[in-house]
């Protein structure tokens, strides 16, 4: 097992709209996975990811649509870069660069909180107030308040 930290779930990550945070759920899981497995399992585990962000950027992507979402370009792009570049890592971890796969990984935790804080969840706002009139709801545990 590869001694590097991980990428666990933080409720920080939530949006509000329930289907979209299982998806980052699945997203943060999948990065974990490649940044806290065993060498071996590198391969599958970013084979894993690509075919969970082909499904998840469809989804958003069709939402996005579904909704007429002012910023789907701009948010669609920023998927595009990500899943290019997996497919272009891919074929180097399989040809034995895990290490360049990690790195990918590591990029990807650093990269994931921003994009859902600001692409993400203005798609979740968009989206709840679309359809209720209203503001996401999140709940988060473990909040710390400042006084």
């Amino acid at each position: 097992m590869d001694t590097q930290k991980g990428m666990p779930w933080t409720d920080a990550y939530l949006l509000g709209h329930a289907r979209m945070d299982d998806t980052h759920r699945e997203f943060v899981s999948a990065v974990d996975r490649m940044l806290t497995c065993a060498d071996a399992e590198f391969p599958a585990a970013m084979r894993a990811f690509i075919e969970h962000v082909e499904a998840h950027f469809a989804e958003e992507k069709a939402l996005m649509e579904a909704t007429d979402f002012p910023s789907t370009s701009c948010h669609v792009d920023d998927h595009d870069a990500v899943y290019k570049s997996a497919l272009e890592v891919e074929p180097l971890v399989v040809a034995g660069n895990i290490e360049i796969g990690r790195k990918f990984a590591e990029a990807l935790s650093s990269w994931f909180p921003s994009h859902a804080d600001y692409l993400d969840s203005a798609l979740s706002h968009w989206v709840v107030k679309r359809s209720t009139g209203g503001k996401p709801v999140v709940l988060r545990r473990n909040l710390v308040v400042e006084r």
